[in-house]
């Protein structure tokens, strides 16, 4: 009966006329402050931060420096294996035995869902819940991760994940994953650690076994002294405790102490990657990347604004304000090539190191003169300053993005965890806008320079038909010339 029920238009949930039996009420402005982030340690070593919103839903959870750069030969995929059994179930604590189904049905009982992601250097676990049930969300998340149901059955079937995923994984992918290898090849024969894949290789599979992952998680993910709990829209004293009574009782572990020792910085090498393999669309991806520092760099502001300067995207593109449309690659290579079917300008960062590139795709017979466009651009950064209308317009844009992004409770949640993982403190936007206004022609010119003039390029080819990428010692030839 409509008069009673309906539906609404995003869900298939019944509507009621009858309001929940409780509604948090909101604050008055008078008793608002401006948010900060607020940050505090328990008696174990765990950091707590969070940052208050004001707002009924809040996003709480877990982040831990642990990631595909402390795997070995032996524990390759661990990582990625990780990430598809995060919410798998719980195996005991306060939930109990639930089963994946049971788990996630409890989860969106509470108002709330629950999201894992794996990087080389850190996981991250979260759940995004109504505020009045944040109490039982994080005890909810606490068994995910210290009692996760971890079997035969289950493992199997992640690994079956793990094949279907392979089947269909994007170019784009395969081509990160292929600069990372090649850009911090082997050293004196022996596999660095950025240089490692991230995301399981098949041959892999037969190596991961219920002990290895619980070795694993033990070793790394489980380190009080490298776990920060973390909360966007959540009053600080209530994740304190929250914090304390979840994850207070564990203590560092002997596998913990000898963490420091696997962590070995990487030395960029340069190098190719090529992977002929057929694409959804017949296009050939290739990217081009030279070496930047990592995150404690003086030159991490300045590359976020020359990676924006140069900006980029697809061919096509529903434009508008905001849409980088005016970046140096949409307007020099996707509005001047009609064979370019996409131009745009990357950056990844690690603790020690990072990259700076571009990658692009074309049809396969144009791919010499798509790598030798990424190659001119490169050169032009090194020989020219960039004009004070786009050095404006990048810092202007970067600042905006920065901004907007951080309204996302979600993105607010990870930029706290993530910054307290990586620097002991969060910068404020307004200290990070301030940077950025301050990154000069000549602080880009000097990232290039640096970059570009004294490390061979890395090259990244995926597609059907690659033989028309020109190889490393051509691409390197290139840029000796200079």
């Amino acid at each position: 009966n409509l008069r009673h029920t309906s539906l609404s238009p995003s869900s298939s949930h019944p509507i009621t006329p009858n309001p929940p039996s409780f509604i948090p009420p909101n604050l008055p402005r008078e008793s608002m402050i401006e948010p900060q982030t607020l940050l505090s340690t328990l008696p174990n070593g765990i950091r707590v931060a969070s940052q208050e919103t004001y707002g009924q839903v809040c996003t709480i959870g877990l982040l831990s420096e642990c990631g595909s750069r402390l795997e070995t030969n032996e524990t390759c995929g661990i990582n990625h294996m990780m990430e598809l059994l995060a919410f798998s179930g719980t195996s005991g604590g306060k939930s109990g035995t639930l089963s994946a189904a049971d788990f996630q049905t409890t989860m969106e009982n509470l108002g709330g869902v629950s999201f894992a992601s794996s990087s080389r250097e850190q996981f991250l676990y979260c759940a995004d819940v109504l505020r009045p049930n944040s109490e039982k969300a994080m005890t909810l998340l606490a068994d995910a991760v210290l009692h996760p149901i971890l079997d035969e059955n289950t493992i199997n079937d992640a690994k079956q994940v793990i094949e279907y995923q392979w089947m269909d994984i994007m170019p784009e992918i395969r081509v990160g994953e292929g600069l990372q290898m090649a850009g911090y090849g082997k050293l004196d024969g022996i596999e660095q650690q950025l240089g490692r894949p991230h995301f399981c290789p098949l041959e892999a599979l037969p190596n991961l076994t219920v002990e290895s992952i619980q070795n694993f998680r033990k070793s790394y993910l489980l380190n009080p002294q490298s776990m920060v709990i973390a909360g966007a829209g959540i009053e600080h004293n209530e994740l304190v405790e929250l914090a304390q009574s979840t994850f207070g009782h564990i203590t560092p572990s002997k596998m913990n102490s000898a963490k420091a020792s696997k962590i070995l910085p990487s030395t960029y090498t340069g190098g190719d990657y090529r992977l002929s393999t057929p694409t959804i669309d017949g296009f050939v991806r290739v990217a081009l990347a030279f070496p930047i520092d990592g995150w404690h760099s003086q030159d991490l502001v300045p590359a976020c604004v020359l990676q924006t300067l140069l900006g980029g995207g697809s061919s096509f593109s529903a434009g508008g304000p905001g849409k980088g449309m005016y970046s140096r690659l949409y307007r020099q290579v996707l509005n001047r090539y009609y064979w370019a079917e996409s131009a745009e300008a990357f950056t990844s960062f690690h603790n020690e190191a990072g990259l700076l590139g571009i990658s692009g795709s074309t049809t396969p017979d144009k791919t010499n003169d798509l790598t030798q466009v990424l190659a001119e651009h490169f050169m032009k950064l090194v020989v020219e300053d960039v004009t004070d209308e786009e050095l404006s317009r990048a810092r202007n844009m970067l600042k905006c993005n920065v901004l907007t992004q951080l309204e996302s409770r979600l993105v607010l949640f990870e930029d706290l965890g993530r910054q307290i993982l990586t620097y002991g403190k969060r910068e404020t936007s307004q200290d990070m806008c301030a940077k950025i206004e301050a990154v000069t022609k000549e602080d880009i010119r000097n990232v290039a320079k640096k970059a570009v003039l004294h490390n061979p390029p890395t090259l990244s080819s995926v597609g059907a038909t690659i033989d028309n990428v020109p190889h490393h010692e051509e691409v390197k030839r290139w840029f000796t010339r200079m």
